[in-house]
């Protein structure tokens, strides 16, 4: 075995400041901190970067996302610019048996007219609208002119037979439903 070599004179004196068996143990746990220190340090950095790699691979979809539904948006408003415009509208109107109006007259509250109404729409060839369970009237009779009172006819008399029931009213207009488009 072998032994420390005795030391002499100021390398002696030095030697007892230091105790010879705990420098060794005093070093262990210091060296063990440094490396946990170094190795959490060196984890941190990895799940740092993982996650901001994440969150880049994240970000890029969400641009692309936020790209194809800008690109989407700007598509329908284009088609409702299409639709929207005036040939488009007249043109559809049209499909559907529309004619363009004349001037109209304004009812006041009184009840007078104000203005002189244009000329009547021509009357469409072919109603287009379903059979439905009321009459059909003709297009011509749902114009703007100002009423007509009808000629009176004979004055009513009181009936002499009880049991005869009253006149029926007269039919309503009922107006021709038209599809909408886009609902």
């Amino acid at each position: 075995m072998s032994r420390k070599p005795e030391l002499k004179g100021r390398a002696a004196r030095l030697a007892r400041l230091f105790p010879a068996g705990r420098a060794q143990a005093a070093r262990t746990p210091f060296v063990l901190l440094v490396v946990l220190l170094l190795g959490g340090g060196l984890i941190g950095l990895l799940v740092l970067n993982s996650a901001l790699s994440e969150g880049s691979f994240e970000l890029a979809d969400l641009e692309k996302r936020t790209k194809n539904l800008t690109d989407e948006e700007q598509a329908l408003q284009r088609d409702i610019d299409a639709y929207s415009s005036p040939d488009a509208l007249q043109r559809r109107a049209r499909e559907l048996g529309m004619v363009p109006g004349g001037d109209p007259a304004f009812l006041g509250p009184d009840g007078t007219v104000k203005g002189v109404p244009g000329v009547a729409a021509p009357e469409p060839a072919a109603l287009m609208a379903p059979a439905g369970p009321g009459p059909l009237t003709p297009a011509g009779a749902l114009s703007t002119a100002p009423p007509v009172a009808p000629a009176p006819t004979a004055p009513p008399q009181p009936p002499d037979d009880p049991a005869a029931a009253p006149p029926a009213p007269p039919a309503t207009l009922q107006p021709i439903p038209t599809p909408t488009p886009g609902r």
